[in-house]
């Protein structure tokens, strides 16, 4: 990673401490140049205008912003809601500003200051997403681009400031909601960063009072997670009795889906979920069996392009917005909202996914959030890189997690139940993992206790459950990914549950439910493939009973729901 300096800005030129970051291998992709003809396309759709050195173009926290190109001249990107934080990035001739966050709504993470006078195209938000739209090579450069940036900001630590302690329960929820919604952010840690005390300070905030968030200009003090949505422009308030036609209940890979094929389809579609778009999908270090990325693709990428394209479509995302009830209402139903308000909808799609499961070790909830961890991102990497971790699980989100960990961490031990890797992991994720230097697969095992203070890991020890006998290992991080439970508890008893707490549909809805002669919904109403106990609300993904627990599987019934959708409001309609 490259060392990060101050700005020096004059009429004539730009000082030579910017030269070390202005051409680099690694950024090629971050910083593309246009092509004159796409040059010329932005600036019919634009204006062209002169700047000044020192011109903030844009700061950390401004919610309404052009898409910038330069014309002449010289911009920089620093971290911070001035122009005297460090460089990010340097973009010339050809380039173009802006991260992911200007197509899905977000303020920007970033200051953009003119280094060296010149000129820019200024071209509106809506003109930018038509052209996207229309002109595919522009729309392929621009989304690949914004997606490395907010990549690097992500792994640089730049954007919001999260100041306070890390054995406090609020700080690890607001560093969890962070990461899970892929917001770039930096832990002040007050137990470990000098300058911690003396910002406090500063800013006149006691340590007892933190956790706070510094974001451009402004200071949360310990907001909740809607406030701190709210703020960076995640959450899209609803109407206290907001009205849909389609209503989407999750917004893993196969709410998304169904969003974006409802919105695309006519349907006025809103999206809710209570922590984060991408589901346990979008925390995927990895997916490489995922159809039209050879290459391999992460969970948060593959989220982020589906967030741009369900609000390209005029879907409605509020996240964080937890589902509450649901309820049968004159002819359609009212799903409530765990923050009061709620929304009517025609039809329902359940795409709630499931909620990790939890080993029963001693003391766990101690280490939560510190130590132990149930998704491994660039964060949790960047916390324990260089230090020795281990993975508990025997499938393919344990494989991805180990194999990713294994470039950051000194090693990795794997601890998996059963005898055998492919039992149930993909056989090119175990083929990768034997051939992993530093990945240590330890089978037949059980971690039973962990060994540390204040939620601090120092060791752990892992039993063998063929011949009982226990070793203790160090270890300064842990990694759980044992499965998942469905994501019901909402719902209470509207909807047929099997006997594991998934949701029946379709035919296993007929066989397994239904006494001979019943019908769910009233009689004439067979429920089809997707289709719940109550006529009009579809399950999908994770949560429905006898899905294929695969990202594509999850985004084919997103899709497929939509068109059941559309056939049960058709004979709604002749009714």
């Amino acid at each position: 990673m490259r060392d990060r300096q101050p700005i020096a800005t004059h009429e004539g030129g730009v000082s030579s401490v910017l030269s070390p970051v202005t051409e680099t291998a690694d950024e090629h992709h971050a910083y593309p140049r246009l092509t004159n003809r796409q040059m010329q396309l932005l600036a019919e759709h634009g204006q062209t205008r002169r700047t000044a050195p020192g011109e903030i173009l844009f700061r950390q926290g401004d919610r309404t912003c052009d898409f910038i190109v330069i014309v002449s001249g010289l911009i920089v990107t620093v971290d911070g809601p001035g122009p005297d934080g460090d460089v990010i990035g340097v973009h010339g001739p050809g380039r173009f500003l802006g991260e992911l966050g200007l197509l899905t709504g977000e303020p920007v993470f970033v200051t953009s200051v003119v280094a060296k006078a010149g000129e820019v195209i200024d071209v509106p938000l809506e003109s930018l997403r038509q052209l996207l739209t229309t002109d595919s090579e522009l729309g392929d450069v621009v989304l690949r681009a914004y997606l490395v940036r907010r990549s690097v900001l992500v792994k640089l630590g730049d954007g919001l400031r999260i100041v306070g302690s890390h054995f406090s329960p609020d700080t690890r929820r607001l560093r969890e909601f962070a990461t899970r919604n892929r917001l770039p952010h930096r832990l002040v840690d007050l137990e470990k960063d000098e300058s911690a005390e003396a910002l406090l300070r500063q800013l006149r905030v006691a340590p007892e009072d933190t956790p706070i968030i510094l974001w451009g200009d402004r200071i949360l003090r310990n907001p909740t997670n809607a406030e701190l949505a709210k703020a960076v422009g995640l959450l899209e308030p609803l109407e206290s009795e907001a009205q849909a036609d389609l209503l989407v209940v999750g917004a893993g890979p196969s709410g998304l889906a169904a969003a974006v094929y409802g919105a695309s389809e006519g349907l006025a579609t809103v999206v809710v979920d209570g922590s984060a778009t991408g589901g346990q999908a979008g925390l995927s270090p990895r997916i490489e069996n995922y159809l039209g990325f050879p290459a391999g693709v992460s969970g948060g990428e593959l989220a982020a392009l589906a967030v741009v394209q369900v609000r390209k479509f005029g879907a409605h995302i509020a996240v964080p917005a937890a589902a509450s009830a649901l309820e049968s209402c004159g002819g359609g139903y009212l799903v409530r909202l765990e923050d009061g308000s709620s929304v009517f909808t025609r039809a329902v799609i359940v795409a709630t996914g499931a909620r990790y499961r939890r080993p029963d070790i001693p003391d766990l909830p101690q280490f939560e959030g510190i130590s132990v961890y149930y998704a491994a991102t660039q964060v949790e990497a960047q916390l324990c890189a260089g230090d020795p971790v281990t993975v508990v699980g025997g499938g393919n989100s344990a494989g991805q997690a180990s194999l990713f960990l294994a470039k950051h961490s000194a090693s990795v031990a794997l601890v998996v139940r059963s005898g055998s890797l492919e039992e149930n992991m993909s056989r090119y994720l175990a083929d990768r993992i034997e051939h992993t230097a530093n990945i240590n697969v330890q089978l037949c095992s059980e971690v039973r206790s962990l060994i540390g203070q204040n939620g601090v890991l120092e060791a752990l020890v892992v039993v063998d459950r063929a011949d009982g006998l226990r070793r203790t290992q160090e270890a300064r991080a842990l990694f759980i990914f044992i499965g998942a439970d469905p994501h019901v508890a909402w719902l209470g008893d509207q909807l047929a549950l099997d006997d594991r707490g998934y949701i029946l549909t379709g035919n296993d809805l007929i066989e397994e439910v239904l006494r001979v002669g019943d019908t769910p919904g009233g009689e004439g109403h067979r429920p089809t493939m997707l289709e719940a106990s109550s006529p009009g609300v579809f399950a999908v993904g994770d949560v429905r009973s006898g899905s294929v627990k695969r990202v594509a599987a999850a985004v084919g019934e997103g899709s497929m729901a939509v068109w059941l959708v559309h056939h049960y409001l058709a004979e709604r309609s002749t009714v």
